[in-house]
């Protein structure tokens, strides 16, 4: 059973336009979703339109119970590649024809966005009709005016519209972002849900979620969130205590979830944490970065409530350098020491398939991490997450290939190392699928369809794998971010030497191109 405050009700004869807000994935993950609750606001701060949400595995609105095929637009969050299987579920299952082509003007325009439909729309364009490309809150008002303009199933009509791919047209689309953080929609009054379920209970619960800034600029270069929203844009410190002491006074909450790609870069981060305690906030954040972590904040964070703290050290010193991940082991040992000795439990993710990785690199990661852990000297909860590396479009990786056999190898081998230790592995093969749905071209959607109705073999999966050159087109090609081709060229070719590109925030301009959008 699940109980929401600040759900918002509509009158279905005072409005021109219905929206279904679909989110492929569980209600915890739907409802913790920043961007989820930002477009939801903000389409219901129109007169004209009502926004309803349905999450899956619902196929009906929990505002009003409507079916998703009574909805004029339908728009899917597209957040993690796993979820496409749902999203075609969740359409199937409404009985609104799957692909594109196959429907008419009676049924609902389709439309989708997230990080995943900016990086590369390419195995879900057979069933998408629309995608948004960057952020929603620049497109979707433009988007719902031309619709209530022209309430016809014509494509052509948005084509005008920054930030707009369609694959029936395949035009090329140019990122869409929000230039200024104080000017971007900031949720003052979320939906807050009451549960005695745990499946049910949201990863920030009770929670205001702060977002200081958007974007990251660190170029690590397995990272998507390093590309794919340039330039790192951040929230003015006075609006930030204005938006938490507004959402207290509209929602009674007291916890600050600090949201952001880089949250412990922010500029004035130390400023803002003095502040929210000064106002007696409750502070957490899902994860920092080590670089900018000292003492100073660990000890303000753990004043203000913060159990865990989450970090990434990603693998041994020799690969960070080749990731351009900057951080020298005694920086990782001083924060986890410190960490440890303000009574923190602290979870550490790692990768395992880094270019050039050796299967004597495992056996040293195994001696970090025992090192790491040996710094536990209060017997709190230390966890280790292990994740195959995933290329992902418009980073330098995506010219690398999803190497399953090899991965394989060296989790048997670390596993066997890291025996005793809680240590958690994600799967070799599930790796392998996201990377397909990742880089994957238009042709993935064929196995994404055969997925609803007959278990996928690896053999099958195996025949999508993406191999490509330096020197072709992607197929993402038509897809602008705003990053010079050269610019990634240039530091996939560093990945080998392992030179480094120091963090463009402090130094100079490498000129990415990025800036210039």
């Amino acid at each position: 059973m699940i109980f929401e405050k600040n759900v918002i009700q509509k009158n279905l004869k005072d409005i021109n336009l219905r929206i279904g807000l679909c989110y492929p994935n569980i209600y915890r993950t739907a409802m913790s979703s920043l961007g989820y609750e930002i477009l939801y606001n903000m389409i219901n701060d129109r007169r004209d339109s009502y926004c309803e949400r349905i999450i899956y595995p619902n196929t009906r609105s929990i505002e009003t119970n409507s079916p998703l095929k009574d909805f004029d637009i339908i728009s899917f969050t597209m957040q993690y590649e796993e979820d496409y299987f749902n999203i075609v579920k969740m359409l199937h299952d409404s009985e609104i024809p799957l692909r594109s082509k196959d429907r008419g003007d009676n049924d609902p325009l389709i439309i989708a966005g997230g990080p995943c439909a900016t990086a590369n729309p390419m195995p879900m364009a057979d069933f998408i009709d629309l995608f948004v490309i960057g952020e929603g809150e620049k497109v979707i008002d433009p988007l719902i005016d031309s619709y209530l303009q022209k309430p016809t199933k014509d494509l052509n009509n948005y084509l005008d519209i920054p930030g707009v791919y369609i694959p029936e047209l395949d035009n090329t689309a140019k990122i869409a972002i929000v230039e200024d953080m104080n000017e971007a929609y900031h949720v003052t009054c979320p939906i807050i849900s009451e549960t005695d379920e745990e499946k049910f209970e949201l990863a920030f619960k009770d929670s205001i979620m702060l977002n200081v800034s958007r974007g990251c600029t660190r170029g690590c270069r397995f990272c998507m969130s390093s590309y794919l929203y340039r330039p790192m844009r951040e929230t003015g410190l006075k609006k930030l205590i204005e938006i938490a002491e507004l959402s207290r006074e509209k929602t009674g909450l007291n916890k600050i979830v600090l949201i952001g790609a880089a949250v412990s870069d922010y500029s004035h981060i130390t400023e803002l944490i003095e502040e929210l305690k000064k106002r007696d906030f409750q502070i957490a954040t899902p994860s920092l970065r080590i670089e900018s972590i000292d003492e100073n904040h660990l000890r303000m964070l753990k004043e203000s409530g913060l159990k865990t703290l989450t970090i990434a050290p990603e693998s041994i010193s020799k690969l960070r350098s080749k990731i351009n991940k900057n951080i020298p082991d005694e920086k990782i040992f001083e924060v986890v020491k410190t960490a440890f000795e303000l009574n923190f439990n602290i979870k550490l993710y790692f990768l395992i398939g880094l270019p050039t990785e050796t299967l004597d690199d495992i056996k040293e990661l195994s001696e970090f991490m025992k090192k790491i852990a040996k710094y536990n000297i209060n017997n709190n909860t230390v966890k280790f997450s292990v994740n195959p590396v995933i290329p992902k479009p418009h980073t330098p990786l995506q010219w690398e290939q999803y190497n399953l056999k090899d991965i394989k190898k060296k989790m048997r081998l670390l596993k066997k190392e890291m025996k005793g230790y809680n240590i958690k592995f994600e799967s070799p093969k599930k790796g392998m699928i996201q990377y397909i749905l990742s880089c994957g071209n238009r042709t993935v959607s064929n196995i994404i369809e055969k997925s609803l109705t007959k278990n996928i073999t690896i053999k099958e999966w195996k025949e999508y794998l993406p191999n490509y050159n330096i020197l072709e087109p992607l197929p993402w090609e038509n897809i602008d971010i705003g990053i010079k081709k050269k610019f990634l060229v240039n530091e996939y070719k560093r990945i080998e030497s392992g030179k480094k590109t120091p963090w463009c925030e402090k130094g100079v301009c490498y000129n990415c191109g990025a800036c210039n959008n």
